[in-house]
């Protein structure tokens, strides 16, 4: 019979109050002489604050987290989801006023990783065991209710499990299971340390294989910006999308995923509009033929108007060239004006004004659009030229008469990363009254 996998875990008390210089090594020692070869001791990230010396004068809290902060993640009242100096996300950047005389704070360790490596060899030398470390702190979790302790410094440990490329009881393929090991065994240690116990190390028996003589350390537990789909809180995520909508002109042959265009429209018809109209329509060109045979009618219109404007064939061309953004996307959108809804006054200034209103909306919406395609990743450019051919491009796309292209949207996957915009003072758009 299979022996059954169990494990025990249980809080060092004796522990004393830890200072500045003191070797946690050696206190962890003289409390836990029986250590064994495959435990894990997991240390609270306080005390190594402590003991590292990690405790700050600050006149307030606030400046301190903003002093640890390298990125605001998400922003709720004064709460704040800090990425900090250790590339953790995390509330308050770590910054604990807790437990540490009055004007002073504690801040977590500069290195976890090297604090957990210090204690691992601390440990070595003081017991001759090869034990793994952790230095675990406290985190919220996005989704969930509630506390629970990780990792945030490990040494000796595998942090990450990797089963993919396994089977399950069943057979079936395992193609996205990895499981944070150092994340468990930091939580259920939390379970008999307690938050105000007083028990700021723990021992985890039974699991030696989560011991390895090599690590990556606890790094590896930080998703990369990269692979993270949450990196950004709500407003914040907003914010960013706004800023990163750049005029893209070069594209990469990847293809567009037409749902994410879709998901583009989706936003963009939430605009506002006047008299609860839906000003709005997006023509999504897919098929390279459709594409095509646009812009071929549209490039020979332009170059017809050229002509009776008596640019010579060399100008001409030039000027072809560098209108053809359009043909170098993978994915064309035509968004289109339509005044279904709108009023008719019977005088030509109220009417203009009319018309002045849906285009507006139309605007906004286009540029719902263009935002949340750079949401989903997408490069975009949107270029006038189709509201020069109105009439070339209904024909072409067989569109109703009362449609009105409002220009071309080129949607791809940027060639490039965009070059720096300059930047704008919001000031000098802003006149007070």
């Amino acid at each position: 019979m299979n022996e059954v996998p169990q494990f025990r875990v249980w809080a060092v008390p004796g522990l004393p109050e830890v200072q500045r210089g003191d070797d946690l090594a050696k206190l962890i020692a003289a409390a836990e002489p029986g250590l064994a070869d495959g435990d894990v001791v997991l240390v609270t990230s306080k005390i190594v604050s402590k003991a590292e010396g990690r405790i700050v004068a600050a006149d307030s809290r606030e400046e301190a987290i903003d002093a640890e902060t390298v990125r605001v993640v998400a922003r709720r009242g004064t709460l704040r989801i800090v990425e900090n100096r250790q590339g953790l996300v995390m509330a308050a950047a770590g910054v604990d006023a807790s437990n540490t005389p009055a004007g002073t704070v504690l801040l977590l360790p500069e290195d976890p990783d090297a604090s957990a490596r210090a204690i691992r060899d601390g440990l070595r030398d003081a017991l001759g065991v090869e034990v793994g470390v952790l230095v675990t702190d406290t985190f919220g979790r996005p989704w969930r209710n509630g506390l629970t302790d990780v990792a945030i410094g490990a040494a000796g440990v595998r942090v990450l499990d990797d089963l993919r490329g396994g089977t399950d009881a069943y057979g079936n393929p395992l193609s996205a299971t990895v499981v944070a090991t150092a994340d468990e065994l930091a939580a259920a240690g939390d379970l008999v340390k307690g938050k105000a116990a007083g028990l700021p190390v723990a021992v985890v028996r039974g699991l030696s294989g989560a011991v390895a003589q090599e690590d990556g350390g606890a790094r590896e537990l930080v998703r990369s910006a990269a692979d993270d789909m949450f990196r950004l809180g709500t407003s914040e995520a907003v914010r960013e999308a706004v800023t990163q909508r750049r005029t893209v002109r070069e594209f990469t042959d990847e293809p567009v995923d037409p749902g994410a265009v879709r998901r583009a429209v989706a936003a963009a018809v939430t605009a506002p509009a006047p008299h609860h109209t839906t000003p709005w329509r997006f023509v999504l060109l897919e098929s390279e033929a459709s594409r095509v045979r646009l812009l071929d009618a549209m490039r020979e219109k332009w170059i017809e108007d050229l002509r009776r404007d008596g640019k010579s064939e060399e100008s001409i061309a030039k000027r072809v060239r560098r209108g053809d953004v359009l043909r170098k996307a993978p994915y064309l959108v035509v968004p289109c004006l339509v005044m279904d809804g709108a009023h008719t006054y019977g005088h030509a200034r109220r009417d203009a004004a009319e018309r002045e209103m849906f285009v507006v909306a139309t605007g906004a919406g286009i540029q719902n659009f263009l935002v949340a395609l750079a949401g989903e990743r997408l490069g975009s450019a949107w270029i006038s030229s189709t509201m020069f051919c109105r009439d070339v491009v209904r024909e072409v796309l067989r569109l109703p008469a009362d449609w009105d292209p409002m220009g071309a949207v080129a949607v791809g996957h940027a060639a490039a990363a965009p070059k720096s915009r300059p930047s704008r003072a919001a000031s000098e758009f802003i006149e007070v009254r």
